[in-house]
Parts: C-alpha cells; sequence; structure tokens
C-alpha cells in the first residue's frame, strides 16, 4: 500500500499484510511528531507528483534490495505530539535486504518527495523542507 491520508494508520495490520510466503524479516518505521517544543504541525502534500514520487522508491527499493513487501503511508493535515507521520513496513526474505531498503526509502522521501511540514512551536512557526534528522 502506497498511501498519502488524514486518518491514522493502523500499523498491525500493516505487518500481518506483509507476511508472506518468503519472507523473514520485516522492518517498521514509525516517524512521529516529537515533543521537542513542537505543539503541532501541519503537512501538506503535491498529492498527484507524492504518489508516483512514493510508488517509484517502492519498486526501486524492491529491486535494489531485494524487498518483497513494501508499504509506506505519510500523512497529511494537522497532527499532534505523538502521532504518527510516517509509517514504512518493508518485508525482505533476509534482515540485511529490509534494513538497508527501509533506510534507503527513507532517504529517498526525505530527499525530494514534495511533501512539506509546518513546525508549530509556542514560539512561532516554520516551514520545514528537505532531509533534516
Amino acid at each position: 500500500m502506497i498511501s498519502i491520508q488524514t486518518g491514522d494508520v493502523d500499523i498491525g495490520a500493516l505487518i500481518n499484510g506483509a507476511k508472506q510466503r518468503g519472507i523473514g524479516a520485516i522492518i517498521v518505521f514509525d516517524g512521529i511528531v516529537r515533543d521537542d517544543d513542537i505543539r503541532e504541525m501541519e503537512l501538506e502534500a503535491y498529492q498527484d507528483v507524492a504518489i508516483k514520487e512514493l510508488e517509484r522508491i517502492a519498486e526501486d527499493a524492491k529491486e535494489k534490495f531485494g524487498l518483497l513487501s513494501v508499504d509506506i503511508i505519510h500523512r497529511i493535515g494537522r497532527l499532534h505530539v505523538g502521532d504518527n507521520i510516517l509509517v514504512t513496513v518493508v518485508g525482505a526474505g533476509h534482515r540485511k535486504g529490509a534494513y538497508e531498503g527501509s533506510r534507503y526509502i527513507i532517504e529517498m522521501i526525505k530527499a525530494g518527495v514534495p511533501i512539506w511540514k509546518n513546525e508549530i512551536r509556542s514560539d512561532g512557526s516554520s516551514w520545514i523542507e528537505g532531509d533534516r534528522e
């Protein structure tokens, strides 16, 4: 599943869906709104382009790392501390491919998918672009 959505993510259902013949390792990444003076976050996306990019990234990761299953769900809208922002569930035959593929997917999303976040803090807000740890 590749999705950009406002609603939360059922991570358990994604993990169960990734369990299939040949899968020996599943890696879950759950990026959440952190509590470091961020009160809320507003996320926007150029959805048509973002979905196509996420699909391309998933296919590239499958080819490069031998992944058998890739789910990428990115949320948009107003989110609060502790809310899920980005969830990836990656399945492969072995842990090495699953770990490497998961990291690749996250880095590629940060590098160029048109999704923007506005971090709302007690002293104001700022739009964040690109790769930021």
